[in-house]
């Protein structure tokens, strides 16, 4: 008798697909050493805090003991740092797993959540592990700073009864883009207090525009509005995975009865809590972000390519046409760009803002 697996899963787990890293980078790096430029998973190519490193070292002679199920002496310095009551705060392993957590608790198969076309892809992702029905909004096509951007106003106009989870990200991934607070502000005040608003900000340590500033800032006015954030980016600990958000005490105290209990390893608690207290570290990675964008953004240019407006620390560069054929030629020359076919941008190339010496490495290699 055959064994099938595949036949015995859930309805929501049978529709989806395991998660596709892309190339095997242990692998290229191997083949490449340091001439491998890795400009697709947008990574801070300064690494991390010497705080956090020396937090890390110091922190792995009590691996053998379980981490603090709470997480608590980060989530103290989280409240103290965003000026938020300790309530308020969840801790993830990456945003990741935060807003799969979120989908979990709050969305189901009677349910909708709500999300824009080419917005992150953990977004649908999420609601289809939780055997929702997404409502995917058309983006901003034509408008040069807001191209493939979230259109707030048909996000909003597209909440119905049974929405529990509208999904947002900003500034965004893959393609940059970014909305004002007072935009968000006329949304929150549309949405019911039924559906909970998510804004991932994953990237907002790289904003250098004056309009977003934060959604933490509309908190008060708003209990179903919850922030994700990660320490990934900015603070340079993708391998660590340390993730957190802000929300109304009763939305973490739902999260709770569901996170795993040692969700966030101890490693990783006490670099996230060092990155966080080194404040010139975190200000040379946003100075030298901003800067090196604006560098690589204007080479691109002259080059004849389009680059759209960022607010984060990679660029997405619109070809026009079939990207794949520019992919594979840097690809051939060590230099990994991410393609953006599976977000339906086929014509598009998301680089991240590597090291000085990567970027002119890609340069180099463009045909």
């Amino acid at each position: 008798m055959s064994f099938d697996a595949g036949a015995l899963a859930n309805a929501a787990t049978a529709a989806l697909r395991a998660y596709d890293p892309g190339h095997d980078l242990p692998a290229l790096r191997r083949a490449y050493g340091a001439m491998l430029a890795e400009l697709g998973s947008n990574e801070n190519a300064l690494g991390p805090s010497p705080l956090a490193v020396a937090a890390m070292r110091e922190a792995i002679g009590g691996a053998f003991r379980y981490p603090d199920p709470k997480g608590g002496a980060l989530k103290q310095a989280l409240a103290a740092h965003l000026d938020v009551d300790l309530a308020r705060i969840a801790l993830g392993n990456g945003s990741h797993e935060l807003l799969m957590l979120l989908a979990q608790c709050f969305a189901g198969p009677d349910t909708s959540t709500v999300y824009s076309e080419y917005g992150f892809a953990v977004f649908p992702i999420a609601t289809a592990a939780a055997g929702a029905r997404g409502i995917r909004v058309p983006a901003f096509v034509r408008t040069h700073a807001r191209r493939y951007g979230h259109d707030l106003e048909a996000i909003a106009a597209a909440v119905r009864p049974d929405t529990r989870l509208v999904f947002l990200a900003n500034p965004n991934n893959p393609t940059g883009s970014w909305f004002d607070d007072d935009e968000l502000a006329a949304l929150l005040d549309r949405v019911p207090s039924s559906a909970l608003v998510v804004v991932d900000e994953a990237y907002h340590e790289f904003v250098d525009a004056g309009g977003p500033r934060s959604a933490l800032a509309l908190a008060a006015r708003h209990p179903n509005l919850v922030v994700t954030r990660t320490f990934s980016k900015a603070h340079a600990l993708a391998g660590l995975r340390v993730g957190y958000l802000i929300a109304d005490p009763g939305v973490v105290a739902v999260l709770e009865r569901l996170r795993e209990s040692f969700n966030v390893n101890a490693i990783a608690l006490a670099a996230a809590e060092a990155a966080l207290a080194d404040h010139a570290h975190l200000a040379h990675v946003r100075n030298w972000t901003w800067a090196e964008r604006a560098w690589l953004t204007g080479q691109l240019e002259r080059r004849g390519h389009d680059v759209l407006p960022s607010q984060t620390n990679f660029v997405l560069v619109d070809l026009g046409g079939d990207a794949g054929a520019l992919e594979r030629h840097l690809f051939a020359r060590g230099v990994i760009v991410r393609p953006m076919a599976g977000y339906g941008l086929g014509h598009a190339l998301r680089i991240s803002i590597g090291r000085h010496d990567e970027n002119e490495r890609l340069l180099a290699a463009l045909p």
